[in-house]
């Protein structure tokens, strides 16, 4: 997480799928990386309640600002991310679920 007034950890996301990889700050939620590096992510609410964004974390880390990011515990043991609540730690390959 990057400290209030500090420059962003920049990252790659990539979207395994169809090989984009797009630029993810660890100070914005994985969603807006993925979507303005061109990424059709289908996504609704962008609170975490709807989960019309999950995807599957393939390799990575991500952290999430809420204590509840609207995933069960198998699913995140499972590696599914709402990234529309999830900051990336690391670089990342995601798909869609």
């Amino acid at each position: 997480m990057t400290p209030e007034g500090s420059a962003p950890t920049w990252y790659t996301a990539t979207v395994e799928q169809d090989g984009l990889q797009v630029d993810a700050p660890d100070n914005q939620p994985l969603l807006i990386s993925l979507e303005q590096g061109g990424a059709n992510w289908v996504s609704s609410c962008r609170n975490g309640t709807c989960r019309t964004c999950i995807g599957k974390l393939e390799s990575g880390t991500v952290r999430y600002e809420i204590e509840w990011p609207g995933l069960s515990t198998e699913e995140m043991e499972e590696g599914y991310v709402l990234p529309c609540q999830a900051y990336p730690c690391s670089d990342i390959v995601i798909n869609p679920a």
